[in-house]
C-alpha cells in the first residue's frame, strides 16, 4: 500500500515545524517534507530575526517566557504592556482595517500562549535588546510592541524547532518537492512527492501546507505585484515558489488575501540575487528613522520618523523599488551614527563616509547638487525639541514634503555617512483563504476535507503594510492550529 502518515506537512519553517509538532504532541505519525536539502533547510524562518509580537498585559508575562532572568535585568527593563487591543489597534491600523477579521482575532488572542506553548516545547526567548530597545534614565526602554526574539534568532529558531520536531518523532524528508495534492471521497488524501530518485505519492490522514509564499518566483511577482518585481533581491530562501500555493489552488482552494502586495524591506544594494545564510538578516538597513533617505537624485520621498520602523519598513523597502535603478541611500551624520543597529556594521555593508555632503554623494553616487539641496532644507525645516529615538518624540522638520514627523535631527555634524539599499523582498500577502482552525476553504467557502494550511501561503491577514514580528507569530499561532486540526482528522 506504500507509505501513510496521519499528517503529512509540507514544507520546514516556522509554520511548519510548528504544525508537525502539534499534531506529534495529539499522537499522530508526522512526515515534513522539506523542498531544499538539508545544508539549505528552513526556509524563511532562517533568514529572520526571529522576534515574534504578542500581546501581554504587564512585564511579569513577558518574565515568565524569559528563563534565568535576574532581579536586576527586570529591574533595569521598561516593558510597558501590550495588551490585545493595542496588538488589535496596530494590525488594523497597518491593514487599513482589512485584515480578516477571524484570523486577525486568532492571531492577537493566541499569541501569548502559543509563545508559552513553545517555551515548554523548548524554543528559548530573550529580551531584544540591540534591536527593540534604547537606553533611557539606566533603563533599556522598549518601543513598538516588540519585546522578545527567539535565542541565536532566525537561525537559533530554525535549528531549535528541527531538533525539537525530529525529538518528537517527527520525520523530516529533504530534497522533497512536494508537486501536487491526492485527493480521495472525503478531500486529500496524500501528497505526491519529487526526490532525486524519481516521484511518488505519499498517502496522509490530512495535509498541512506552509511551504511559503511566491517570493522567490520572478514570475510570479511580475505577474501578481508588477513588472519591476521581477528583478528585485529575495532576502530569503530560493525555494519559496508558490508550489503550496498552486496544489491548494489545483485541488479547489480559494485564493485570498492582498495579491498585489508584500513585505518587503531596505536591503544592501549590492546583496545576492537570494538570502546570504553566512549573513542572515544583517543585509536589512532598519535605522533610517534616525536620518534621511534619498533617492539617486538626492530627494527624500518617504517621511522617515512617521512611525516606529516596526510599523514602516515592511511598506518603505516598496517604495525604493519605485525609485530610478531600484535603489536609495540612508544619510546619518555623527550625532546618531552609534544608535545605528549592528547590522551597520557588517564587513559586507555598502558605506561611504565623507566629511562633506558633496564628497558624500560623489561617493555614493548620488548628484550632488540634489543631495547638498534637499539637506539644506531639510536642517532649515528641523524644529526645536527634545530628540528622543524610543518614543515618538513630534521633534519634526515640517514645510518640507515629504515632511520628518519625529527624529528629526539636522544633518550639521561630519563625518556623514550613507548606505546604498534597494528593495529586498520577505513575504508576498496573498493566499488561500483558511478559516481560525486553520482549514483551507473552496470557493464557495467550504473546509477542503483534510486540507489546512499556515504561514506565508495564507491570505488575508496583511494588506499593505504589517507590524514587526507579526509574520512569525501568526506562522506559529496558525502552525499549531494546523497540526492540531489535522491530528484529529487522521485520528
Amino acid at each position: 500500500m506504500g507509505e501513510r502518515y496521519d499528517v503529512v506537512v509540507v514544507g520546514a519553517g516556522n509554520a511548519a515545524l510548528c504544525a508537525a509538532l502539534s499534531a506529534a504532541e495529539a499522537g499522530a505519525s508526522a512526515l515534513a517534507l522539506e523542498k531544499a536539502p538539508r545544508y539549505l533547510r528552513g526556509g524563511n524562518t532562517y533568514f529572520t530575526g526571529g522576534l515574534f509580537r504578542f500581546a501581554y498585559d504587564a512585564p511579569e508575562q513577558v518574565f515568565d517566557l524569559v528563563a534565568d532572568l535576574t532581579d536586576e535585568e527586570r529591574a533595569r527593563v521598561d516593558l510597558g504592556s501590550y495588551p490585545e487591543s493595542a496588538f488589535e489597534a496596530d494590525l488594523a491600523r497597518m491593514t487599513d482595517g482589512r485584515a480578516d477579521a477571524e484570523l486577525a482575532r486568532v492571531l492577537v488572542s493566541r499569541s501569548y500562549s502559543t509563545m508559552a506553548w513553545l517555551r515548554d516545547k523548548g524554543v528559548r526567548w530573550a529580551l531584544a535588546y540591540g534591536r527593540q530597545a534604547f537606553e533611557r534614565d539606566g533603563r533599556a526602554r522598549f518601543w513598538g510592541g516588540l519585546v522578545l526574539e527567539a535565542v541565536g534568532g532566525g537561525v537559533g529558531l530554525s535549528d531549535r524547532l528541527f531538533e525539537l520536531a525530529e525529538r518528537a518523532g517527527v520525520e523530516v524528508e529533504y530534497e522533497a518537492e512536494a508537486v501536487g495534492l491526492e485527493m480521495g471521497e472525503r478531500g486529500v488524501s496524500g501528497v505526491v512527492v519529487r526526490g532525486p530518485h524519481g516521484t511518488r505519492k505519499v498517502r496522509a490522514g490530512a495535509v498541512a501546507l506552509a511551504s511559503g509564499g511566491f517570493q522567490a518566483n520572478a514570475e510570479m511577482r511580475a505577474r501578481h505585484l508588477g513588472p519591476a518585481w521581477a528583478s528585485a533581491k529575495v532576502r530569503g530562501t530560493q525555494f519559496d515558489t508558490g508550489d503550496g500555493i498552486r496544489m491548494a489552488l489545483d485541488a479547489g482552494a480559494q485564493a485570498f488575501g492582498d495579491w498585489g502586495g508584500c513585505h518587503a524591506v531596505a536591503w544592501d544594494l549590492n546583496a545576492p540575487a537570494f538570502g546570504d545564510r553566512k549573513i542572515g538578516d544583517l543585509h536589512q538597513k532598519h535605522s533610517y528613522p534616525l536620518g534621511i533617505v534619498v533617492d539617486v537624485e538626492g530627494r527624500r520621498f518617504v517621511d522617515e520618523g512617521a512611525d516606529f520602523r516596526n510599523y514602516t519598513y515592511a511598506r518603505y523597502g516598496r517604495e525604493i523599488l519605485t525609485r530610478p535603478h531600484g535603489a536609495a541611500f540612508q544619510i546619518f551624520d555623527a550625532k546618531t551614527v552609534e544608535l545605528l543597529r549592528d547590522e551597520y556594521r557588517i564587513p559586507q555593508v555598502s558605506k561611504v563616509e565623507a566629511d562633506t555632503i558633496e564628497g558624500l554623494a560623489a561617493g555614493l553616487g548620488v548628484e550632488p547638487d540634489g543631495l547638498e539641496r534637499t539637506v539644506a532644507e531639510f536642517n532649515a525645516a528641523v524644529r526645536p525639541g527634545a530628540f528622543d529615538p524610543a518614543k515618538l518624540d513630534g521633534k519634526s522638520a515640517d514645510g518640507i514634503c515629504p515632511p520628518k514627523s519625529n527624529w528629526a535631527l539636522p544633518l550639521d555634524t561630519p563625518p556623514y555617512v550613507g548606505y546604498a539599499v534597494t528593495c529586498g523582498i520577505t513575504f508576498t500577502f496573498g493566499g488561500l483563504r483558511v478559516d481560525g482552525r486553520a482549514r483551507v476553504l473552496d470557493s464557495e467557502g467550504r473546509p477542503i476535507g483534510g486540507l489546512y494550511a499556515a504561514g506565508e501561503m495564507v491570505g488575508g491577514l496583511f494588506y499593505g503594510n504589517y507590524p514587526g514580528g507579526s509574520g512569525l507569530m501568526a506562522g506559529a499561532a496558525l502552525g499549531r492550529a494546523a497540526g492540531e486540526g489535522a491530528a484529529g482528522v487522521s485520528g
